[in-house]
């Protein structure tokens, strides 16, 4: 049984909402006074709490480089790949979220305000301003850090499962081979015991 289709109401466009509208840029103001003080608190954590992540980072640093000594063809694509991937998660830590903890601690984003008339493109092209990121700009950069990170992470992940599942089904199929060969092996010898009989 099949309902009948009512007709579209029409909404005149004069009524009709935009998509993005004024209200949703006072409604992120609090959104991000709870980013810029969770990030405060994340690097106000004890030294310790630091060390320890350096000390991963660096153990996993040793691990890729202990696998890479002598290196198979496996090794070297899938922990080659890894090293890769985990060289740019270390340099998005260091360059992006390192640097934008210590200036979301210290306030010291760069949104300075510029006299009537000016414009910082203007400024730009005549080289006599740095970049300014303000702290919107700052939160999301973070923000967009943290996630490049975790997606540069799972990707190691993956690789590290790719290879080990890779050498599963190598040594599976070895033994299968090994096998037959032995079956092959054992039927030629009785085959032979046979004749000689």
């Amino acid at each position: 049984m099949f309902l009948p289709r009512r007709p579209l109401r029409h909404v005149p466009l004069r009524l009709q909402r935009p998509l993005v509208h004024a209200s949703t840029t006072r409604r992120r103001g609090p959104i991000f006074d709870l980013q810029e003080n969770h990030l405060k608190f994340l690097h106000a954590s004890p030294p310790l709490i630091s060390r320890v992540l350096h000390i991963v980072i660096g153990t996993g640093l040793l691990g890729f480089l202990m696998k890479l000594y002598k290196p198979s063809e496996a090794n070297m694509l899938f922990d080659g790949a890894s090293l890769a991937l985990y060289m740019c998660g270390i340099a998005v830590y260091i360059a992006n979220i390192v640097k934008g903890l210590r200036t979301v601690t210290v306030e010291a984003y760069g949104g300075a305000i510029l006299p009537e008339g000016e414009s910082l493109a203007s400024k730009a092209m005549e080289g006599t301003e740095g970049n300014y990121i303000g702290r919107e700009d700052t939160l999301r950069v973070l923000a967009a850090s943290d996630t490049i990170l975790a997606l540069v992470l799972v990707g190691v992940l993956v690789l590290q499962a790719g290879q080990w599942y890779a050498q599963r089904k190598e040594e599976e199929e070895i033994e299968l081979m090994d096998k037959a060969r032995d079956e092959k092996k054992a039927k030629k010898e009785s085959a032979g015991g046979k004749k000689k009989q």
